[in-house]
């Protein structure tokens, strides 16, 4: 099967041209040795042939200087064991911002792989007053040029019947300067007798990256850095030479493709940025937009959440009427449907916030986001690039941890990686909608105020993650900070099916963990709250001499304080294998001795609202739900995360570390609110 990589700088459309491609068959996994996100995928080309298409990730230059960059170029090199080397290679170029795109280009065409270049986002090229000539583009470069919009698809049949060719013609190659030539030529030995571009791609990235040297890795570095040395000295200031004969090139062929220049006025997109990008007004429509997305999580969502819960209702009666009484009918009912599904039915909340900041990335507005926390970041000792990362673990900690691997500063990376948890994910949704919801049992009457103490959750936990980035930057000292540079992409219409096929990933995924580590989790619980089986056939105490009842007391006396039972102890714990398990386990666990749901399943937060203390006053009331909500903002955890952290750091020292401060912050937190919730009289 052929293997077509797809490579571009960030904002250029590649992955949504991947996803056009591919549509649903295609495979998210990471790159062996590294948490690198890898995307293939299988299409066919005009013939019907099959051919497999990798998405690689966005990078400026093959000149690797971060983890992230070093993929594409091994991958293009063929360094890499678990990635076979592309037959064909699609340059996506962003046709607005041709001179930047094509130095990218320019340096894949140089490694004579069969290659097609596409001139993605001509509808933004043309509003910018940019008329190019991609027939013209072609002529120089040698290779089929593509004009192409990703996001409708147009251009997409020329594109196949490119990919369809039996052989595709090799750029024509560029020419550096004579002296820049035979130093580089002189070089090679150094290399195990690389060419002069691949000589020069290793040369201009930093050896301490180089991916796929394998036992003899250190070895490599020091014929890299040997080499280095005999560049500078036959032919000083080279790099700045090669880089420079490359823009060079670059400026003739943007001035034969171009028939006509940019027209001088403002464009939409710098009218929109006026406003968004404001000091004052900027802040105020971010917040706006935040405001709307909760209120729609909470309103929208209500109606299919409640057909949920009436399915979930309706197949346990099923299963009551249809089975005789027994411990196979009791796992059925009261672990494996009261357990999953009172999960599942937070997935249409979980799919709105997924759709939400899908369209916000894809219309380019998220970039935005990252500059007007620019200024805030600094004042912690990151900048706004951090912010990229830390804004992806609202959605959940792993990707955004993963995301690091763009910052180049290692101490920003490392400080970045620590207090990434403390963005409230979407598996603390679930937690946090439970817990509202026991607490303002108020019908679409209580929405806003509903949405207030939402707001206020997703800001403490953000208040706590700058504050510890704040602190991180002044204990961990080595190294200086650096300055960001972003690129703010144009304003586009964002392309609805690649936000759908994101969300039918994200949905997928969480069913499979219902599916799996809930399953599991619910069906374990079910047994320790269901033996050992009581003497004699006395039911009064069953719950308390179950397992679960017996290591819960045993927590008991350390969770008091914060005004919880022994059965939240047990879904503290339980919870750490992922959050949302939480809400299943306090649904197994109450439910467990809950009289008045013989003949159906009653809602969980009526159930909850309903549990008194042995004085008799509620279980659940106002300063136990705001003590469990502050422990969620704060609280690790999640064993994933810790898993990725040390993935990431190569140590056990930072996940430790993570794991450590975080639940100490998190038990401090909770015990201040409901002590001093008590001491005001509350």
């Amino acid at each position: 099967m052929p293997v077509i990589a797809l490579v571009g700088n960030p904002n250029t459309g590649k992955t949504t041209l991947f996803n056009a491609l591919t549509g649903l068959s295609q495979k998210v996994a990471n790159y062996a040795g590294v948490t690198v996100e890898k995307k293939e995928g299988t299409c066919h080309d005009q013939h019907g042939k099959l051919m497999r298409v990798l998405d690689l990730p966005g990078t400026y230059s093959l000149s690797a200087r971060t983890p992230d960059e070093v993929i594409p170029r091994d991958v293009l090199l063929g360094r890499r064991a678990d990635t076979a080397k592309p037959d064909c290679v699609i340059c996506v170029v962003d046709a607005s911002n041709l001179e930047r795109n094509l130095y990218l280009a320019v340096q894949v065409l140089d490694l004579g792989i069969p290659a097609i270049v596409v001139l993605n986002m001509m509808d933004v090229a043309e509003a910018r007053g940019l008329k190019l000539s991609a027939a013209a583009l072609q002529e120089r470069l040698g290779v089929p040029v593509i004009p192409m919009q990703a996001n409708t698809r147009q251009g997409m049949e020329r594109l196949r019947v490119a990919m369809s060719q039996a052989e595709l013609p090799l750029a024509k190659p560029g020419v550096h300067p004579l002296a820049l030539r035979e130093a580089l030529a002189k070089a090679r030995e150094r290399l195990d007798g690389e060419g002069t571009t691949h000589g020069s791609l290793t040369l201009t990235g930093t050896a301490s990256l180089l991916c796929s040297l394998g036992p003899d890795g250190s070895d490599a570095v020091a014929d890299i850095e040997a080499a280095r040395e005999l560049m500078d000295h036959d032919c000083p200031g080279w790099e700045e030479k090669l880089v420079s004969s490359h823009y060079k090139r670059i400026g003739e062929l943007v001035r034969d493709a171009t028939e006509q220049q940019a027209a001088g006025g403002p464009t939409a997109t710098d009218k929109l940025d006026r406003a968004l990008l404001h000091p004052i007004l900027g802040w105020v429509i971010l917040g706006g937009l935040m405001t709307g997305l909760f209120a729609t999580i909470f309103s929208v969502a209500a109606v299919p959440m409640d057909w949920i819960d009436a399915g979930f209702g309706w197949t346990a009666d099923w299963v009551k009427t249809w089975m005789a009484e027994g411990d196979l009918r009791d796992l059925l009912t009261d672990g494996v449907l009261a357990g999953v599904g009172s999960v599942v039915i937070f997935l249409p909340q979980i799919l709105l916030l997924f759709f939400f900041i899908g369209l916000l990335e894809d219309t380019g507005y998220m970039a935005r986001v990252a500059f007007i926390m620019d200024r805030l970041m600094g004042l912690v000792g990151l900048n706004g690039r951090a912010f990229i990362p830390l804004l992806s673990s609202y959605a959940c900690a792993i990707p955004g941890i993963m995301a690091t691997r763009t910052i180049a500063n290692p101490r920003e990376r490392l400080i970045t990686i620590l207090v990434a948890p403390l963005a409230s994910c979407s598996a603390r949704l679930p937690v946090y909608v439970m817990m509202i919801g026991v607490l303002l049992p108020g019908g679409t009457g209580d929405v806003w105020m509903k949405v207030a103490f939402m707001l206020g959750l997703y800001a403490l936990g953000t208040v706590g993650m700058f504050l510890f980035a704040w602190l991180f930057h002044r204990r961990l000292r080595s190294g200086s900070g650096s300055a960001m540079i972003l690129e703010l992409p144009p304003y586009r219409v964002p392309a609805l099916r690649a936000v759908l096929l994101r969300l039918w990933e994200r949905a997928r995924v969480f069913v499979t963990q219902a599916g799996t580590v809930i399953l599991v989790i619910s069906v374990l619980l079910w047994a320790a709250t269901s033996y050992p089986k009581p003497a004699d056939g006395d039911d009064t105490d069953r719950l308390t001499q179950s397992i679960a009842g017996q290591l819960g007391k045993t927590i008991e006396p350390l969770i008091e304080p914060l005004g919880y039972d022994w059965k939240m102890g047990i879904g503290l714990i339980a919870s750490f294998a992922a959050r949302e398990v939480f809400v299943s386990t306090m649904s197994i666990l109450y439910r467990a001795d809950d009289p008045a749901d013989d003949e159906g399943t009653r809602p969980l937060q009526t159930l909850l609202r309903e549990q008194k203390r042995a004085d008799g006053s509620p279980l659940f009331n106002g300063k136990t739900c705001l003590s469990m909500l502050v422990f969620y903002v704060f609280a690790m955890q999640c064993m994933a995360t810790l898993a990725i952290t040390r993935r990431e750091t190569n140590s056990w020292k930072w996940p430790l570390f993570q794991f450590g401060y975080l639940t100490v912050t998190a038990y401090l937190a909770a015990l201040l609110v409901y002590q001093g919730a008590g001491l005001l009289g509350y």
